[in-house]
């Protein structure tokens, strides 16, 4: 079982950083896909970025490309996103994931193992 924590949300103004951490129990993390999805008030859950178990193969939502990193150590079982030029439409509740399905890695569907998500706001 992959259980996953997040930490690392904030308060920040735009244009700053924040530096997120999803560490994932369990011996298996290192076979699977991890994603990062957000979901802002009101809104539906978005995908926002995947690697897959060896971090050869990288996803990004158009509206982060560019300004959000993803990366792994499977060493430490936590999956990282690098949150660089944050606009206050970035402000959501962050999740990472475990994809344990073949359906699209931009559905939340194909995730399970949720963690708690962790808030990040970014003021104008």
């Amino acid at each position: 079982q992959v259980q996953p924590v997040e930490s690392g949300g904030g308060l920040v103004q735009a244009g700053g950083s924040l530096s997120l951490s999803c560490l994932a129990s369990g011996r298996t993390f290192s076979s699977y896909t991890m994603g990062w999805f957000r979901q802002a008030p009101g809104k539906e859950r978005e995908f926002v970025s995947g690697i897959t178990w060896n971090g050869d193969i990288t996803y990004y939502a158009d509206s982060v490309k560019g300004r959000f990193t993803i990366s792994r150590d499977n060493v430490k079982n936590t999956v990282y996103l690098q949150m660089n030029s944050l606009k206050p439409e970035d402000t959501a509740v962050y999740y990472c994931a475990r994809r344990y399905s073949s359906r699209s890695i931009y559905s939340p569907e194909a995730y399970d193992y949720w963690g708690q998500g962790t808030q990040v706001t970014v003021s104008s």
